[in-house]
């Protein structure tokens, strides 16, 4: 074998000599190296100098030895019609190359035709895509992209929404694989605008769905000769309560959802998957398809279905429940609209009385709230909108017969031994400044005040609700909107049809399911709001408004800001260090949208 042509890791060599087991190989630039015989390839018995410049191959000749093994020398013969050291060289870079043929073992493989093709269209899709990939990171390099780029850019995408852990581009253009780091990324190359909202994706929020329903037929009580209100926003087309009063009689009437979303459906699930609507600045996504609350909103036809409580009351206390199917006539009117005819109109001052007593009743068994500046958000046409929460009279009334409706029934299941998803809430321990004033705390008292509520949750227990000052409360009065006045409103349906309700355990696992679904929608809500107001200071970079002291922390004062929903905490000179409640106005310095916060100093 010594002075045959050999090939070792794709380069010709020569073989020197032979010692033992070992075969000394020299190069073409002179070097030499000793190499076992497995580590290379025979290819002629006479070495002469070869090169790479072979004559084209006809390779068409091996048509009839498709799926043949035949030897190199047989092979050469066929396309170079000689065997020597540099046609064989010609051969084995065709072999190595692995268009038309491939090794096995000494041997070559020829391939069928139709394997050739499988082995070209896969080399064509990767040279395309390897072309595709180097135009990407030219353009990327240059913070464009262009439609060829999309496909890298979904892949960005996905680990933008934490919905993926790896996007291959990324390597490419020295970014991390990190949502963050992501979403900045594709901010910076304008994929996104700086308005859209990631927070919906990346928690998995479920985007809202067309099911076509329909309202099966029941028997109801015609409730028609009361005129009951729903009292909603200016614009608003989805009331899902309404209010008369018949004589003595209080009644709330709630949109009729269990008679379409039975425990359990599919529909069911579709809403227990949702939590509840979700009110973002830029779009709300529905706990229901859309189409039922065009079937249930009170108000929408000349009559309405609903599910009626009534309710008669004396000095707070609550008597002669009624729990109906109905059907009802309804007005539908606006806060400022009742703001007008509080004191006007009859029912709504027979209305009133009932809330009196129900807000003395709650007082004295210890109620509290704390009514901190809120601000609404929303992103329309483009622009951010901020503007303070609206309270008024109209409001407080709505507010305080919507509590009435979940202590009443809250009273009536636990007298029919119906299992409920509760709202409790664990008695705060208030200093008693606090409660000696709490009608009239200043923002920084309120602010402080905070700390002292317990955290407020679910059980199938009636257990109290210190806040509200009810020994124990359900939500009732948003089926259409929140899933636990849903499960509540399924419970009473089946209740008063004399079918069987669902029991503890099973109330009890819907409310760990349904809590987890509500905590993403607690986030999202709080990152969307947060993400929008700093994009309305991006957008607005010498903005100044007011700031209150909450709080003093050593040479630091913390912030709230009413205009604008948002703290800060900035630093004093020790002389010069405000009080709690002092107003002084502030300007942002700085935003950053990656992390939803602001920083102000001192107008």
């Amino acid at each position: 074998m010594v002075n045959s042509l050999v090939a070792y890791k794709g380069k010709p060599a020569r073989i020197v000599s032979v010692t033992a087991h070992k075969f000394d190989l020299e190069f073409a630039d002179g070097s030499t190296r000793k190499v076992r015989e497995k580590d290379f390839r025979f290819i002629h018995p006479e070495f002469t100098q070869v090169n790479e410049s072979c004559a084209h191959a006809d390779v068409s000749v091996l048509d009839e030895f498709q799926e043949e093994i035949l030897t190199l020398q047989e092979i050469t013969e066929w396309l170079f019609d000689e065997y020597t050291a540099q046609s064989a060289w010609c051969t084995c870079l065709l072999v190595e190359e692995g268009l038309y043929f491939y090794w096995q073992k000494d041997s070559v493989f020829v391939r069928p035709t139709s394997q050739v093709q499988g082995v070209l269209d896969k080399r064509n899709a990767e040279k395309l895509a390897a072309e595709s990939l180097q135009h990407c990171i030219d353009n990327l390099n240059n913070n464009t992209f262009d439609e060829k780029d999309i496909p890298f850019l979904k892949e960005v995408e996905k680990v933008a929404f934490n919905q993926s852990k790896h996007a291959k581009i990324l390597d490419h253009v020295g970014v991390e694989h990190t949502e963050e780091a992501a979403y900045k990324f594709l901010l910076k190359i304008k994929y996104f605008k700086d308005s859209f909202n990631p927070y919906p994706a990346r928690f998995s929020i479920p985007e809202d769905e067309e099911i076509e329903t329909s309202l099966p037929e029941i028997e109801r009580i015609d409730l028609t000769h009361m005129t009951s209100y729903a009292i909603d926003n200016e614009g608003s087309n989805d009331a899902d309560d309404a209010i008369s009063v018949d004589n003595d009689k209080l009644w709330i009437h709630i949109a009729d959802v269990s008679t379409i979303v039975d425990s359990g459906s599919e529909l069911d699930e579709y809403a227990r998957e949702r939590g509840s609507n979700l009110y973002l600045p830029e779009q709300i996504i529905h706990m229901l398809p859309t189409s039922i609350t065009k079937a249930l909103a009170l108000g929408e036809t000349e009559t309405s279905p609903a599910l009626s409580i009534g309710l008669n009351m004396s000095e707070g206390i609550i008597s002669n429940i009624e729990v109906v199917h109905s059907t009802i006539k309804v007005i539908n009117t606006t806060y400022e609209a009742v703001d007008k005819e509080l004191g006007i109109n009859p029912d709504f001052i027979k209305i009133q009385t009932f809330n009196d007593q129900h807000k003395t009743f709650r007082e004295k068994s210890g109620s509290i709230s704390l009514n901190l500046p809120n601000v609404d958000v929303r992103y329309i046409d483009e622009k951010v909108e901020i503007a303070p929460q609206k309270t008024s009279p109209s409001r407080d009334f709505v507010a305080e017969v919507m509590i009435t409706a979940g202590r009443t029934i809250s009273q009536y299941a636990q007298e029919n031994d119906i299992v409920m998803p509760y709202a409790l809430q664990d008695e705060g321990e208030f200093p008693q400044e606090v409660l000696d004033k709490k009608e009239n705390l200043s923002t920084a008292e309120s602010f402080k005040a905070i700390k002292f509520f317990k955290r407020s949750a679910t059980s199938i227990k009636p257990l109290p609700h210190y806040g509200l000052g009810l020994d124990s409360y359900l939500r009732i009065t948003s089926p259409l909107r929140r899933y636990y006045d849903l499960l509540a409103h399924q419970q009473l349906s089946n209740f008063i049809a004399g079918k069987p309700t669902l029991d503890k355990a099973r109330v009890k696992e819907i409310i760990g399911i349904n809590n987890n679904a509500l905590a993403s929608v607690g986030r999202v809500t709080r990152f969307s709001n947060d993400h929008y107001k700093c994009l309305f200071l991006k957008r607005n970079p010498s903005w100044k408004g007011e700031g209150v002291v909450v709080d003093i922390r050593g040479d630091k004062a913390l912030f709230m800001i009413p205009e604008v929903g948002l703290m800060t905490q900035i630093k004093f000179k020790e002389d010069q260090i405000p009080k709690p409640d002092d107003k002084i106005m502030l300007q942002v310095t700085r935003v950053d949208m990656m992390e939803r916060s602001a920083n102000f100093k001192t107008a």
